[in-house]
């Protein structure tokens, strides 16, 4: 059960990382949106989502997913429970969130910001709400 706990501890910290990330980069988007393409505030911002992106989210994305993979290996007994089912529907939710960021930080990159400043508004609450999804799934498991 040692292992188990290491495993569990260090997904919580992969998941705080990652969810810093996801409610970090959509509101980058919103200032970025009010410069012009090209200018140095630009700039800044597509080198400040990048390494965001890279250095933080893309890691920590993997690491909750190994970390997850690994605590569903060990205790094999999740399977089984409806809360775990829907909690993982929520992760897979958050990670097609993850994928739509990094497109959308490749377009902007590129000049081709395909949404404004109230989209990314949006857009940036949205992981605030997955987590409370899951957070009450793992802590109340009302099914």
């Amino acid at each position: 059960m040692s292992l188990y706990l290491w495993v569990k501890a260090f997904h919580v910290m992969a998941v705080i990382a990652w969810m810093a990330g996801l409610l970090y980069l959509p509101r980058l988007f919103v200032y970025h949106s009010a410069e012009e393409p090209g200018s140095p505030a630009s700039k800044t911002f597509e080198v400040m989502e990048r390494r965001l992106l890279r250095g933080i989210m893309n890691p920590s994305m993997i690491a909750v997913w190994a970390a997850g993979l690994l605590l569903v290996y060990l205790s094999p007994g999740l399977l089984s429970q409806g809360w775990f089912h829907a909690k993982l529907a929520l992760v897979i939710c958050m990670t097609v969130l993850h994928m739509f960021c990094a497109r959308w930080r490749r377009l902007i990159a590129a000049g081709a910001n395909p949404h404004g400043q109230r989209f990314y508004r949006i857009a940036n609450e949205i992981p605030a709400l997955l987590m409370v999804g899951i957070v009450i799934l793992v802590v109340v498991k009302p099914f």
